[in-house]
């Protein structure tokens, strides 16, 4: 905890730098106030105090754990009255922890309120986290969060003088939900189950895309598609009309493709011109919105922490659109894909409920097997930040490109979610591997399956964690009911250079998958040749391309199931026009 400051800090605008008016002393480091006019209530949440190098983007938008990222400082809240002046003492910052550890400069800086809403668990806790606001968790752009304009501000370590003096008087304003047309609908429902869990009303939603002559063959009855993913503010990856003539390009710095918002759009119209065309089958397909108080979506499994999301899905959501839009509304016709989170997801929702869908299209998917939890094994290593040995320790990578260039590591990772939000409030990748995996801790947030600023790992927690959501381990463990259950049914696709490490785990499950008998597995692992993040078996294309053809990767795999799989008197004929 920081009480006081050895900084000298004074406010410029950001036209012109001017002499600091006299103010607060060092002693009283920064102070912030949230203007009286943007909230009549207290506030809990967060408060992020930013610090960027450059203002091309505001500093809200430059937070990130590469060598590229801004500079955060965090510290919670509780009851904050707007109007009134707060001494922002930080809880933690990253890459710097402390903000007497800033290197003398030129800075422009901003702070954010976070809001946090209360929530009474059915499990008797009471918890402070963020509704999702329409925007998939992301702080940095919520509806309702509060921020300041950002200032040029001069600093020079150690020599004391005016305090810095931030008033929060901006709020982010709602979003527009997207609008019907006549291939893609909106739905959203109020979930029985996850309303009970949370102890208030919670929402489930859903793009769906219908077929070609849906209106026009009221007879039909149709296959489910699943395309698992993160938060999709609408149906992506469809346009009805050609790319924009005047498009102002947009290059792509990871894909090194100069205009790839021209390629999205194309590869977007392509898609619809195949989709209404006469030789693709009619069949549905949805993207879902389940965001939670801690991620932008749930991980679509039920959860000690978030509660009963894969049955709100499956039973609720699911049953709710194929009777709204007339699906098929059986097992043997629904199907599920994604990649990375989507592809766990995938993974996960065919192994938890084996006989609601027919098969899983697994691209890049988050570790299936947690003795590669990335590059940890979280059952054996002590440490998950340090490789250690008797004289020396190496730092864990988080995040590598094709050729081997590391870019962040796990305890980098970590360590910036640690400033932005404490007990696992960050809505960051580690933080929801913990929320979804973890058992519920004494004060109704998930336990740590390690301490979040030194890496030491608990080993009572990942026990927990390979008997509830270790993929391969379950498989291995349950493979006598569930192998004939699942059949025919997984087909896993990652690169052999995945950003994340992520097909060390994708090893170690084809491995098991290999030696199955009684029945075979009967499916597919397929890997990438030098492919990053996020391979999804395409030996043809680029991940620039492939990455936005999801939709059609699958389709002849899927049909072929269809056929050999159906039972007698399925109907195969009413959505074949």
């Amino acid at each position: 905890m920081l009480k006081k400051f050895g900084l000298f800090i004074t406010v410029c605008a950001l036209a012109a730098c001017n002499a600091p008016s006299k103010g607060p002393t060092a002693k009283d480091g920064v102070t912030l106030r949230v203007a009286s006019d943007v909230s009549e209530q207290a506030l809990d949440g967060r408060i992020l105090l930013i610090f960027a190098k450059e203002g091309e983007q505001e500093p809200r938008f430059q937070v990130r754990a590469d060598i590229k990222g801004a500079q955060v400082f965090g510290m919670d809240v509780d009851g904050l009255t707007p109007g009134m002046s707060l001494s922002f003492n930080p809880n933690f910052g990253y890459p710097k922890q402390m903000l007497a550890d800033l290197p003398a400069g030129e800075y422009v800086v901003q702070a954010l309120l976070h809001k946090y809403d209360t929530f009474n668990l059915a499990t008797g806790h009471t918890v402070k986290l963020p509704m999702d606001q329409g925007e998939g968790q992301q702080w940095n752009r919520s509806p309702g969060n509060i921020y300041s304009v950002p200032q040029t501000v001069q600093i020079d370590a150690g020599k004391g003088g005016s305090g810095l003096q931030i008033v929060l008087d901006q709020v982010i304003p709602p979003i527009e939900p997207p609008a019907d047309t006549k291939y893609i609908k909106h739905v959203q429902i109020r979930s029985e189950l996850l309303s009970e869990f949370w102890g208030r009303d919670m929402h489930l939603g859903a793009h769906v895309l219908l077929p070609e002559g849906f209106d026009e063959h009221p007879e039909a009855q149709y296959p489910l598609a699943v395309f698992h993913g993160h938060f999709p503010s609408d149906f992506g990856g469809f346009r009805e009309t050609p790319p924009e003539e005047n498009l102002v390009c947009e290059p792509s710095e990871r894909f090194g493709e100069p205009c790839y918002n021209r390629t999205v759009q194309q590869e977007a119209y392509d898609f619809y011109k195949k989709w209404t065309g006469p030789d693709f089958p009619r069949m549905i397909i949805i993207e879902i919105q389940h965001p939670t108080p801690y991620y932008d979506d749930s991980y679509a499994v039920n959860s000690a922490s978030m509660g009963p999301y894969g049955d709100a899905i499956t039973h609720e959501l699911i049953p709710f659109i194929e009777t709204e839009f007339r699906g098929i509304g059986q097992g043997w016709a629904r199907f599920l894909y994604g990649g990375s989170t989507g592809g766990w997801e995938a993974a996960a929702a065919q192994i938890f409920y084996p006989d609601d869908y027919n098969g899983a299209f697994i691209g890049c998917p988050d570790p299936m097997d947690f003795r590669a939890y990335e590059l940890i094994n979280i059952y054996e290593d002590k440490n998950a930040y340090y490789d250690e040995g008797p004289f020396t320790r190496i730092a864990r990578p988080a995040h590598r490109d094709w050729l081997g260039k590391v870019s962040t590591t796990v305890e980098g990772d970590n360590h910036l979610e640690l400033a932005l939000g404490s007990k696992g409030r960050s809505g960051g990748q580690w933080d929801i591997w913990e929320a979804v995996y973890s058992p519920l801790g004494p004060d109704g947030y998930p336990k740590r399956l390690w301490d979040k600023e030194t890496g030491v790992i608990d080993h009572e927690v990942a026990a927990y964690w390979r008997e509830n959501y270790d993929l391969r381990y379950i498989l291995e463990r349950d493979w006598a009911t569930l192998g004939p259950k699942l059949e025919g049914k997984l087909h896993i696709y990652v690169g052999d250079m995945d950003n994340y490490y992520l097909n060390n785990a994708v090893y170690l499950t084809e491995a098991f998958l290999n030696s199955t008998t009684n029945p075979h597995y009967g499916g597919q692992v397929d890997y990438g040749d030098r492919a990053e993040h996020c391979w999804n078996g395409d030996h043809e294309n680029g991940n620039h391309i492939s990455r936005l053809r999801y939709n059609t990767m699958y389709v002849d795999k899927i049909l072929r199931r269809i056929e050999t799989t159906a039972p007698e008197g399925a109907d195969l004929t009413s959505w074949r026009y």
